[in-house]
């Protein structure tokens, strides 16, 4: 019998054929499924503990997440549903909990995307950037940037549904796409890129589009307009408010300042194909106010019929930095006389 007519012989050969090769790209970091997760408070201002508001927004309670999971953190968009939190990192894994008024967490779960762009060895085949669900349904929708690729998921992320990567955004930067998504209650979408720039503004100027239903399905259209954060900030999430406004969240980071956030209201009947838009500032987040790399932002309705926010932060996992989460009241009047955006 030759070496090759070895059933055992034959076995390795087949593994080195079908199975990729090992290269020295390490395996993304996934959370063990012994889940363990504490809550620690934290003020708005910590010099200040008793001063509650900023800008349009008046602080309820915030917290520091921490868990002895190395792959713990990185957390780039939020779910939230009454006491129910679904977190996504910008590496596909997965933090459900639920958290009462006290702070108290209870039934903390980790999980990981169960597919996504690529073969999910690394970082940037589940670069999960951005988060949206339909209440009704349950369907998630995923925004992947490195991808520009958009993917449905059945409800609670369980499983894949369909999956697209638009035209419109194949070509946003790798590593600058698909950065912030919301799924309007009309069932309309709006994406836009981290730092996909229109051509000709000199990085002012961020592309979104427009999408008249879910993009993930065939013959869905759309259309690019323009969205001019404050200046030197890039967007990293949105959602939209109960009046129909879009709440968008802007970030920027320079050395020495560390961190900085910027919350504006954009008018979302006047955007328009080709047409630039110019969010007015609702709040912002700067020393002495707690300031961190905040990403991803959820909208509720409270029982008393108030509008309420999360916030939630991306500590990139590491030391330096902090995963918060923090929930502010919408003060609606003031909010109200900011008004929203104006077109230029």
């Amino acid at each position: 019998m030759s070496l090759f007519q070895s059933p055992a012989i034959r076995s390795i050969v087949l593994l080195l054929l079908f199975v990729p090769s090992w290269s020295t790209v390490p395996r993304l970091p996934l959370l063990d499924e012994r889940a363990a997760l504490v809550a620690m408070p934290v003020a708005l201002y910590p010099e200040s503990p008793a001063r509650r508001r900023v800008g349009a927004l008046i602080f309820e309670r915030g917290y520091r997440l921490t868990s002895a999971d190395p792959a713990f953190g990185g957390f780039s968009s939020l779910i939230v549903d009454g006491d129910h939190f679904t977190l996504l990192n910008d590496g596909g894994n997965i933090v459900r909990f639920r958290l009462d008024s006290r702070g108290r967490i209870t039934t903390p779960q980790f999980a990981a995307l169960s597919a996504g762009p690529g073969t999910g060895w690394e970082k940037s085949d589940r670069d999960s950037e951005s988060m949206t669900r339909n209440p009704a349904s349950g369907t998630i929708w995923v925004t992947f940037e490195r991808a520009n690729a958009i993917w449905a998921y059945s409800p609670g992320l369980a499983k894949p549904v369909r999956h697209a990567a638009p035209r419109a955004m194949q070509d946003w930067p790798e590593n600058g796409g698909a950065e912030a998504m919301v799924r309007l209650r009309n069932g309309g979408f709006v994406v836009l890129s981290e730092t996909g720039f229109w051509r000709g503004t000199k990085g002012q100027d961020f592309v979104g589009i427009r999408f008249d239903g879910d993009p993930t399905l065939p013959g869905r259209r759309g259309f690019r307009f323009i969205y001019r954060p404050p200046d030197g900030y890039k967007p990293t999430d949105i959602a939209e408010m109960p009046d129909g406004r879009l709440l968008v969240l802007n970030r920027r980071f320079t050395v020495p300042a560390g961190f900085r956030a910027v919350l504006t209201i954009v008018d979302q009947h006047l955007i328009a194909p080709g047409k630039r838009v110019v969010g007015r500032e609702l709040a912002r987040f700067a020393p002495p106010v707690l300031a961190d790399n905040f990403e991803g932002i959820a909208i509720t309705r409270e029982s008393n019929n108030s509008t309420g926010l999360w916030i939630v932060s991306d500590d990139n996992q590491s030391s330096l930095q902090q995963s918060l989460l923090l929930k502010f009241r919408i003060d609606d009047a003031a909010a109200r006389k900011i008004g929203g955006t104006h077109r230029q």
